[in-house]
């Protein structure tokens, strides 16, 4: 049975009739793949053409380039389905919410015609390079360097957990282009993957989100043109990245939140049908509190990530909310998955069952798009 939780107000009837598509479409596609794509290290290629073809890439892109002609509504409501359906290995959070948004906001009109089309077919999977060996969090700190030769800049570099790393097209790499100034010296330029000097390094063994083709990066000597340069100009992809990175945090908000709900809506139905000492799990009074705690978090979180949604549609949402949303959110649903394992047992640490990759998946969540430490940094320096 479904979480008893108000409705969010920023739904309405479109958004109800796009959730059916999002949800058969994940239901179908993703969920009976799971065991296979865990043991690939990576999705089937065809998953991505099949979601061009009913029109769940590039949601939130103009219709002028392609795109689905919807909002960020529509994004949330897919990857909503997305965590409901038990998949992690789909990156199209990435693909649809972050890379795509990088072209629409930063690439030449041109370019946007040229790229933005391909996202929404699935001809081309998008990824972002930000994360280096040696630099996590601190993207002041990236050593992966673009040195301008005339028309082109030739780019050598690194770059390691990368979502859609194994199978992207497109890469949005952030670079230093003036190694000596610091976050004014960074720069974000696009790669093809087809362009000569890229190269692909190990799918990443993970402990969760194991069939997601997370993978190293190489740049040895590539080429590209002055074209690919997002923004038009070097230096500002410090503050390209800040712009983006609240609607990157939400979407990790998104996920939690979702996650959370379906792991206590599995937990529920689990206690009340399992028995121990002649009665169901869900009539002791531990289970009960447990799962009452449980259910009141998710509907603090339903109701922050909610106000979070609505501020981000009219342009309101700061790097403070979204901070605040993510640090919330994915310490809550890290801590009230880990209390729905524990009331599975030992069905609970078995990878068979939703509730235990749940647990592991969800693990990250506290960690990529920046740590739950720096998200208080950020939030500190408001206070």
């Amino acid at each position: 049975m479904p979480l008893q939780l108000p409705r969010s107000s920023w739904l309405n009837e479109e958004l109800d009739d796009f959730r059916e598509l999002a949800r058969s479409f994940c239901q179908k596609e993703l969920t009976p793949h799971q065991e296979r794509w865990r043991e690939n290290k990576q999705i089937d290629r065809e998953v991505w053409t099949k979601a061009g073809e009913v029109g769940l890439l590039a949601l939130s892109i103009p219709e002028e380039y392609g795109g689905g002609g919807g909002t960020f509504a529509h994004e949330a409501v897919l990857y909503e389905e997305q965590a409901r359906s038990g998949d992690s290995a789909w990156g199209v959070s990435v693909h649809n919410g972050i890379v795509a948004h990088y072209i629409l906001a930063y690439a030449s009109e041109e370019k946007k015609k040229e790229w933005l089309p391909k996202f929404a077919s699935g001809e081309w999977i998008g990824a972002i390079g930000m994360t280096e060996p040696g630099t996590g969090s601190d993207l002041q700190g990236i050593k992966t360097r673009a040195v301008r030769e005339g028309d082109h800049y030739v780019i050598n570099g690194a770059k390691t957990f990368i979502t859609n790393g194994a199978l992207a097209d497109f890469v949005v790499v952030a670079c230093k282009t003036d190694p000596e100034a610091g976050a004014k010296g960074v720069s974000l330029i696009a790669v093809p993957a087809s362009t000569p000097g890229f190269r692909r390094g190990r799918v990443l063994d993970k402990v969760g989100m194991k069939g997601q083709d997370t993978a190293e990066l190489f740049f040895d000597d590539v080429r590209v043109p002055v074209d690919n340069l997002l923004g038009g100009q070097e230096g500002i992809g410090f503050i390209q990245l800040m712009q983006q990175l609240p609607q990157e945090r939400l979407l990790i908000a998104i996920t939690a939140v979702a996650g959370m709900e379906a792991a206590v809506e599995q937990t529920i139905a689990y206690t009340k049908d399992r028995n121990a000492f002649g009665r169901p799990i869900f009539g002791f009074q531990n289970t009960k509190f447990t799962l009452a705690e449980a259910a009141t978090e998710c509907a603090v979180a339903r109701a922050f990530l909610d106000q979070c949604i609505e501020r981000h549609l009219k342009g309101e949402l700061d790097v403070q909310g979204a901070a605040m949303a993510k640090l919330w959110t994915t310490e809550r649903c890290n801590r009230v998955i880990d209390d729905c394992v524990q009331l599975f047992g030992g069905y609970g640490y078995m990878m068979e069952y939703p509730v235990a990759r749940a647990w592991a998946d969800m693990r990250i969540s506290r960690i990529f798009g920046g740590t739950s430490e720096i998200m208080k940094d950020i939030i500190s320096r408001t206070l």
